[in-house]
């Protein structure tokens, strides 16, 4: 019997939903019992601060508080003194903001990126800091608690903040995806990029492929030294296409370097092909190791149109052409871009240049340092 129903197509399915159904019920799961846990450091936050402010019991309450639950419950963990500092600056951090974020926040979008139904708030004393809201917005029970400590310590206003917990609930950061965007600083460069999309794209795409652009790209994974050309650049990426892949940001696929395109009775090679899984489009990115020049604009233009004819089908959006430039002047690059029909960004990128070869043979070594000291004693 037990053969027959594993040979089973109707089994079979039924099986899968089963599964299924089981592993959304642990997501709802795992974020009921986050929320709830969040809910709780909300409250006792706001308690460590009213307490400290109304009583005048000063630090020691949090080392004392540590040590009496601590011996309650022996079990459980976060009752360390640092974590009970984390709790009071996690209220304090956000209490200001939070009458705000509970009016923007959709809770029909937040269930929808988790699969599941969520808490919306959670009551906080009337008698405790006057300035404070009295709801913890759900935003905030859908981010893990770590999570949260890594965004406190790195950030220095509650808008960056928000940046950092909207992406996590959008693209399921891992807490070591978190630290490295939050290292890259993402939020100071994403949608910086100087484009022509309004005019160029259609409603959506042209909003969400503006926040995708960043400006300046960091590309100190490399090394290369003063006086690069622009094939050594490429090379260098094409190289550590992983970490290029990662700056520039979530949706982006590689396609390829140097692709050939037949344009008539001429040959173009674009850079770098990219395809963005978010905008449903081509990405063609031009690298130029030299400061930003008008007539950048056509070839890439050029290169675009290529794509369109060449490479794009029926169920793509529009290609979107991306020049990286060393340097730009934002008012030149943006009345160039008024000449272009095709969608384009132009940003910068940030490079670490070594000192070149023939000067460092120049130089004297550490050992030859070290003898002229020697000498001089």
């Amino acid at each position: 019997m037990s053969e027959a129903l594993f040979e089973n197509r109707e089994y079979q399915a039924w099986l899968k939903e089963v599964k299924d159904r089981y592993a959304r019920s642990q997501v709802k799961a795992a974020v009921r019992v986050n929320s709830a846990m969040l809910e709780f450091y909300w409250l006792l936050g706001a308690e460590i601060a009213d307490k400290q402010k109304k009583e005048s019991w000063g630090s020691g309450v949090i080392d004392q508080l540590s040590r009496d639950l601590k011996a309650e419950f022996s079990s459980a963990q976060g009752f360390s003194t640092t974590n009970l500092r984390y709790m009071k600056q996690f209220f304090l951090f956000y209490c200001d903001f939070a009458t705000k974020l509970v009016a923007d926040f959709d809770p029909a979008h937040f269930r929808h990126q988790l699969g599941g139904e969520s808490s919306t708030s959670v009551p906080v004393p009337p008698e405790a800091i006057s300035t404070m809201s009295s709801e913890m917005p759900a935003l905030l029970g859908a981010i893990p608690w770590r999570h949260h400590v890594e965004i406190m310590q790195r950030v220095a206003s509650v808008e960056e903040a928000i940046f950092y917990l909207e992406k996590t609930v959008k693209y399921g950061w891992s807490r070591q995806d978190l630290i490295d965007f939050l290292k890259k600083d993402i939020c100071q460069s994403q949608g910086k990029a100087v484009t022509n999309f309004t005019n160029a794209l259609p409603d959506p795409q042209s909003n969400l492929a503006s926040e995708t652009l960043k400006d300046p790209y960091n590309f100190d994974f490399i090394a290369l030294a003063k006086g690069y050309k622009e094939r050594e650049l490429e090379d260098a990426l094409a190289e550590n296409i992983t970490q290029v892949l990662l700056e520039l940001g979530q949706g982006f696929a590689y396609v390829g370097r140097q692709i050939r395109m037949k344009v008539g009775e001429t040959e173009v090679f674009a850079d770098l092909l990219f395809y963005h899984l978010s905008l449903r489009c081509y990405v063609v990115v031009e690298l130029k190791a030299t400061a930003f020049k008008a007539d950048f604009i056509g070839q890439l233009g050029l290169y675009v149109s290529a794509v369109n004819h060449l490479m794009r089908i029926e169920a793509d959006n529009p290609t979107i052409g991306l020049l990286i430039c060393k340097t730009k002047d934002n008012v030149v690059a943006e009345w160039a871009l008024e000449s272009s029909i095709q969608p384009i960004g132009i940003s910068a990128f940030e490079l670490t240049e070594l000192m070149p070869k023939e000067f460092e043979s120049k130089l004297p070594s550490i050992e030859e340092i070290e003898a002229s000291l020697k000498d001089e004693r």
